[in-house]
């Protein structure tokens, strides 16, 4: 009995722990599908840079299919099982998510016929999919909100009834069909209610046109999709506690601490094993704007970026935060206790980020120039030299993700901290 106990326990330890591994693997190739809220590609660059930045060792590799005006039919860009051929099965991908819905639904009130020609063209993409690729994992994703929080709705109940109507449904699906889901509605629309009774003209600039959010509520959307993955919330977690006189790490996950000292101050070195995402630079600087507003109207800080840095035992005081000599910011003792979140401050981490961010932005502008530009309006002239043209591109690619990769390995920081006198 005993021995039973001990494996149901072990067992139950185990898969405990495996539900919390993080979705992708490595080596995954992932294609975002979708509209155009997808071909903004601004969800779907904050997941990936997020995923470079929180695992610079996965080896996983990102394309992003939107194309505006898509149902699940298909679209601008051809029907349905054209599109799917074209750009999603082309890169045999292990992952897929899908994100439709916003132009099935017609803006206006249900119907069967709408809810039903929906079903149906969902159900068909999951099962040609499956059809082609039977070991992908699949993301469904419940469609992001037409805006009825922040202004009046169009007509009794709001457009994005119609919304929510869908993502039950392909909840309900996803349960038959094992996939994974993901809700990029109602979190978006708690934001939105959130940030409406802080700041309601600022809170209408989140999704300005109702449909297609601007970068700022995006980031709510990656940190939906993020969680069905189990993604992980911490950036590193360290605490230094000086209550002795002699400075003693009392923690330091993901990341290692050298070279403590308390002489004149405390001082360290400190590597971490990932990079913040680049929440300063989103807000085109500290403080100000739509997404200043959406990190104070959710919990995105703590559940995307939360990068505690905790210092306890200091004397009653104001203290001076130093990381490579850059003044990072004055706290006092208590403040310091708490911990201050360094993933929402302009460090060199923060900074480094940035720039891994850029480089996501860039691939994804070759890749979308090279489909959009070349591959499909000039695929009925069989040219020699567009494939060329597509080779050379591609290569281009290839090197700024390289280049991308290359930067976003986590690099060691002098930290300091002196009293203000």
């Amino acid at each position: 009995m005993k021995n039973t106990l001990f494996l149901l326990i072990a067992f139950g330890v185990a898969a405990a722990a495996q539900s919390a591994d993080f979705y992708l693997k490595h080596g995954d190739r992932v294609v975002f599908y979708g509209d155009s809220i997808t071909e903004q590609r601004l969800y779907t660059t904050i997941v990936e840079t997020y995923v470079v930045t929180r695992y610079p060792g996965l080896d996983a590799t990102f394309v992003h299919s939107g194309w505006g005006g898509d149902r699940v039919s298909g679209g601008g860009g051809g029907q349905i099982d054209l599109r799917l051929k074209r750009d999603v099965f082309a890169y045999n991908p292990t992952v897929m998510t899908i994100m439709l819905g916003m132009n099935d639904g017609n803006y206006s009130p249900e119907t069967d016929a709408v809810d039903r020609a929906f079903f149906d063209g969902f159900k068909h993409i999951v099962e040609s999919v499956r059809s082609t690729l039977p070991d992908i994992r699949i993301t469904a994703i419940q469609p992001s909100p037409y805006d009825d929080a922040t202004r009046a709705p169009n007509f009794t109940a709001g457009y994005n009834d119609v919304m929510v109507s869908f993502g039950k449904w392909i909840t309900g699906y996803a349960k038959q069909a094992n996939l994974n889901v993901a809700d990029l509605n109602m979190p978006v629309v708690a934001m939105l209610k959130k940030a409406g009774e802080l700041d309601r003209a600022e809170a209408q600039k989140i999704l300005p046109d109702r449909v297609h959010p601007s970068l700022s509520g995006h980031i709510i959307m990656a940190e939906s999709l993020l969680k069905s993955w189990n993604a992980r919330a911490d950036v590193a977690d360290v605490t230094i506690d000086v209550s002795s006189g002699q400075p003693v790490v009392k923690s330091a996950e993901h990341a290692s601490v050298t070279g403590l000292s308390g002489d004149g101050g405390l001082r360290w070195t400190e590597l971490d094993d990932a990079l913040p995402l680049p929440f300063v630079e989103w807000q085109g600087g500290w403080g100000h704007g739509p997404v200043a507003l959406v990190i104070r109207a959710s919990d995105v800080g703590e559940a995307l970026n939360n990068e505690p840095l905790r210092i306890t035992g200091l004397k009653d005081g104001v203290y001076t935060l130093l990381i490579d000599d850059e003044v990072i910011g004055n706290y006092n003792n208590d403040r310091l206790a708490q911990g201050v979140n360094l993933g929402l401050l302009p460090t060199p981490m923060e900074k480094q980020a940035g720039k891994v961010w850029d480089l996501t932005i860039a691939h994804c502008d070759i890749h979308n120039d090279r489909w959009r530009d070349v591959q499909v309006p000039l695929a009925d002239l069989n040219l020699a030299e567009t494939q060329a043209t597509m080779d050379a591109m591609d290569t281009l690619e290839r090197a700024v993700v390289a280049k991308q990769r290359e930067t976003a390995k986590p690099k060691p920081h002098r930290f300091s901290l002196t009293p203000v006198s």
